[in-house]
């Protein structure tokens, strides 16, 4: 129950970053900026956290099964995206990236509350620019700032939903979990090189810029050493 305790941090950072996305948009340097930093915190989360709880386990099997299923899961994803179009596929294909995150987020508490926390670090930050972007999109189409806000949040329910399901993975034996872990792993990957960065070079660059994925990096670096 823990991880769906610490998903609620995450569900209001949506709320957040939506809220102010429906009044103010942010400009393109910052959102990039943001996203950089993002993907760094995510990608020392999987780094310092998901990667040596699997590496423990020293199951070759579970390792190749998991992490498979993670990136067919994953280009699954990516091809439905890319098919999709309106604002009802996009909420679709948001919707289960959510999901997933959640998913993620519940594995990681099974690795270890401290990789749960450092992960969750991670993931607010990463969904706060989603709901941002999200909110930003549907305005387009939606001119009620209130009806685009609670669009948002019914995507920031899957949330916990997304960390209840991987509640029971918590009592099976080390192999099969590990499995699960290899594919939350695939998972965060694809959300640092597919999602975030892609999304973020898609926006002006500049040194600066590139610079917030390792001061991302690093914080969370600095923040686990601080917890051990």
């Amino acid at each position: 129950m823990i991880a769906l305790q610490y998903t609620l941090i995450p569900v209001l950072a949506v709320i957040c970053g939506a809220v102010w996305a429906s009044w103010r948009r942010p400009s393109a340097s910052f959102t990039s900026a943001m996203q950089h930093l993002a993907a760094g915190v995510v990608f020392a989360a999987a780094a310092a956290e998901i990667l040596p709880q699997v590496l423990h386990q020293a199951s070759p099997m579970a390792t190749l099964i998991g992490g498979s299923l993670g990136v067919a899961a994953m280009l699954a994803l990516k091809a439905f995206e890319g098919r999709t179009k309106g604002p009802v596929a996009l909420l679709g294909a948001i919707g289960i990236d959510i999901l997933i995150d959640g998913l993620v987020l519940g594995l990681a508490f099974i690795a270890g509350a401290k990789a749960g926390m450092l992960l969750t670090v991670a993931l607010t930050l990463e969904v706060l620019f989603l709901g941002i972007t999200l909110t930003a999109e549907i305005r387009e189409t939606i001119e009620s700032r209130l009806k685009t806000v609670v669009i948002v949040i019914s995507m920031a329910v899957l949330l916990p939903v997304g960390a209840l399901i991987a509640t029971p993975v918590a009592v099976l034996s080390p192999v099969v979990v590990t499995g699960f872990l290899s594919f939350g792993l695939m998972a965060l990957l694809y959300l640092v090189t597919e999602e975030l960065l892609a999304e973020a070079h898609e926006k002006p660059d500049s040194p600066l810029i590139s610079a917030m994925f390792f001061v991302g990096f690093l914080v969370l670096l600095l923040i686990e050493e601080i917890m051990a």
